[in-house]
């Protein structure tokens, strides 16, 4: 088909006033407009559906996740009683049990009332102890407002207290890692020169305990125009290195290991790459010819690093992808190596054995359309080094956590309650044929008594970008939310999950097919899926919608200004929008890699036809549209979702609404309740857009 095209040249933007965050007009705009769509979507009904996504959300039924360190297992709460959440931890017997008994380590709720500031967790980064001693410091990373910008305050699990006089980093886009008991690798903002031209840190600098940051040494540095700079230090025993990694885009990376020096690890700058111990893993993106041999995009190869430092390239291939398998992910027990596996996007399960050549075994766990990963509970455990976590989750199965030993059975050690009636619903997989041919899966929920007359409310999501798999999993928020929602005739909603061109589903390849000139690629899947709906009779185009975020944001707004007549209704939130200035906007330069560069004109040549901001039109029929986002986004921030609105405000395009939640970063949400309110929204508007009650 052919795309509309439109070059707007950036002084002709007349929404650049709504570009600067937190002006007053920016954001008396933003209330007034927050106030209309909160009059027409909050009534009685949706308070008590709200209601009910937050019980699911503030459930303390769920799974505690836990991280293990040393003897402890570790997990960060929230639920109506802590609504910015706990950190606590426990032991393994006590975790086990039905009634576990947690040690309180910080209250965030108490320490954001004492020091006025609505802290948002974002994790914690363990000092390894001394040989027999046990953990004490941690980093705590703490978000002011829920961006991407964090706090790195060093605590003692010995006093349950931040260290008097202890590294304290300011809030920045930071990047740090523990140098030793008494020194961090810290990339931060420094000051002018030290951040990319993506908004993170240029530089690593070792930080020294009593010192200020003015003092800190430069360790590392990347180009200003590279994404981000990164050193770590691996501090295995008998292995202790420091690794330093230049992110020159999200796709391309140069790792370096410490030795007089900084040495390149020479693989190819798209391969991803990890070291365990005395191995090297390298997984291509791209076919990798080296020595004479090819391998292929999506295999992971092993080596001895000291070999490959010494010149070998004989790898060991753990893995080859086939057109219906790819690699996920990989984790390392003391004595064997995991791979979770998709085909045909459910997922398989090998553990390979690296003292009988990689031989490799089916891991028994993984039903078909569901989804299982397994990775290391702690592979440097005297006791338990080799045995791992579990966990399986299925549209319709309630997650449930399992631990096992490799060459010993895995029991269920947690489940998540049942939030709806799964067994009035059923799952399937089907594929639609791409403008290409590409045969594209996606997945469908719908009751078992579906009519395939066309009259089922339907609600499509997708991401389709930065090779990430959308897999199946149970939603409490969906299915109360969606699929347990019925018209005045009966009908349940149905929902669909694509998996597009663009992610990862089937290895770098899929991501590969749909990168710059080639985005269409995405969309033109996405739009197959629709029409596969109502060819198949599941729903008819008026009731139809579609949802996605950030990415997927970017998705259905091309489905909103490309294919605007196979939907009624399109949410679509925390957004890329406007494609001409992506890159000048919060993160949006360390994303050229995937989209491509508007400031060059030949590559604008072609974001520009997939820039949703720039294709608008005054003589179009448009869906009803939701656009929402986040004050506090930094990542992608909430610009773009203003502009758009407010263009096809101008544009007397009807049924538009906005929403912008004054707090959360780029998850729209920074407690249950914030996200709670984000679900119940945009289902709410699809629904009632979707049925005409709105």
């Amino acid at each position: 088909m052919t795309h509309p095209t439109q070059t707007t040249a950036t002084t002709d933007d007349p929404f650049l006033w709504l570009e600067d965050i937190y002006a007053e007009d920016g954001l008396a705009w933003v209330r007034a407009e927050n106030a209309l769509t909160e009059d027409a979507l909050v009534t009685p009904d949706f308070a008590v559906r709200e209601r009910g996504i937050l019980e699911v959300l503030d459930s303390t039924d769920r799974i505690p996740m836990a991280g293990k360190h040393g003897s402890h297992y570790y997990n960060f709460w929230r639920d109506a009683e802590h609504r910015q959440g706990i950190w606590r931890r426990t032991t393994w017997d006590s975790y086990a049990s039905d009634t576990p008994a947690w040690e309180l380590l910080l209250d965030v709720d108490a320490l954001s009332a004492a020091e006025g500031t609505e802290w948002v967790w974002s994790g914690a980064l363990f000092l390894r102890p001394v040989a027999g001693a046990p953990h004490d410091r941690v980093l705590v990373v703490l978000s002011p407002d829920g961006g991407d910008a964090a706090r790195y305050r060093e605590f003692s699990l010995d006093t349950l207290s931040f260290v008097d006089g202890g590294f304290d980093i300011p809030t920045a886009k930071s990047r740090i890692s523990w140098a030793g008991p008494d020194a961090l690798h810290v990339g931060t903002d420094f000051g002018p020169g030290s951040m990319t031209s993506s908004s993170y840190p240029r530089t690593v600098r070792t930080l020294r305990r009593g010192t200020g940051l003015a003092a800190a040494e430069q360790y590392f540095e990347v180009d200003e125009d590279h994404m981000i700079a990164l050193v770590l230090h691996d501090s295995t025993p008998g292995f202790e290195r420091d690794i330093a990694v230049d992110t020159i885009d999200f796709h391309t990376r140069r790792t370096y290991l410490r030795q007089d020096g900084w040495r390149l690890i020479e693989v190819p700058e798209d391969a991803s790459i990890s070291l365990h111990r005395e191995w090297l893993i390298v997984r291509p993106r791209t076919d990798w010819i080296e020595a004479g041999t090819t391998h292929a995009a999506g295999a992971l190869l092993v080596i001895a690093l000291d070999s490959f430092l010494a010149g070998e390239r004989t790898f060991a291939t753990v893995f080859s992808p086939d057109p219906s398998t790819s690699l996920q992910s990989w984790s390392w027990t003391r004595d064997y190596l995991l791979l979770n596996l998709l085909r045909d996007v459910s997922s398989e399960i090998r553990i390979l054995d690296p003292a009988k050549d990689w031989t490799a075994d089916l891991l028994d766990a993984c039903p078909p359309l569901h989804s299982v990963d397994a990775y290391a509970v702690d592979d440097e455990d005297d006791e338990d080094g080799n045995d791992y976590w579990l966990i399986a989750t299925g549209f319709l199965t309630p997650s449930t956590l399992h631990r096992g030993t490799i060459g010993g059975d895995h029991t269920a050690v947690k489940s998540s309650p049942s939030y709806f009636d799964e067994d009035r619903f059923a799952v399937e997989q089907h594929f639609a044929v791409s403008t290409d041919g590409t045969r594209v899966p996606y997945f469908q929920l719908a009751s078992k008594d579906l009519v395939l007359d066309g009259g089922n409310p339907t609600l499509l999501s997708g991401y389709g970008g930065f090779e990430h798999s959308m897999t199946p999993a149970y939603s409490g928020v969906i299915g109360r939310g969606w699929l347990e929602r019925t018209t005045e005739e009966g009908r349940h909603g149905v929902y669909v999950l694509a998996n597009i061109r663009g992610g990862g589903e089937y290895g770098p390849q899929w991501h590969h097919a749909a990168l710059h000139a080639n985005r269409h690629r995405a969309y033109e899947d996405f739009a197959a899926i629709a029409e596969d709906l109502v060819r198949r009779g599941v729903t008819s185009p008026a009731l139809l919608g579609c949802t996605g975020r950030s990415n997927g944001g970017l998705l259905v707004g091309n489905m909103l200004t490309t294919y605007p007549h196979l939907f009624g209704a399109i949410s679509c939130g925390v957004p890329l929008l406007d494609m001409r200035r992506y890159t000048k906007l919060s993160a949006g330069y360390s994303w050229i890699a995937e989209y491509g560069d508007p400031d060059k004109p030949e590559e604008w040549e072609y974001v520009q036809t997939f820039s949703p901001y720039h294709l608008l039109r005054d003589d179009v029929a448009y869906p009803k549209t939701l656009i929402w986002t986040a004050t506090s986004d930094d990542r992608v921030g909430p610009v773009q979702a203003r502009k758009m609105a407010a263009k096809m405000k101008d544009l007397d395009i009807p049924d538009v609404w906005f929403h912008e939640a004054l707090e959360g970063g780029h998850a729209g949400a920074a407690d249950n309740r914030q996200a709670a309110r984000m679900h119940a929204m945009s289902f709410e508007f699809l629904w009632r857009a979707l049925t005409g009650s709105l």
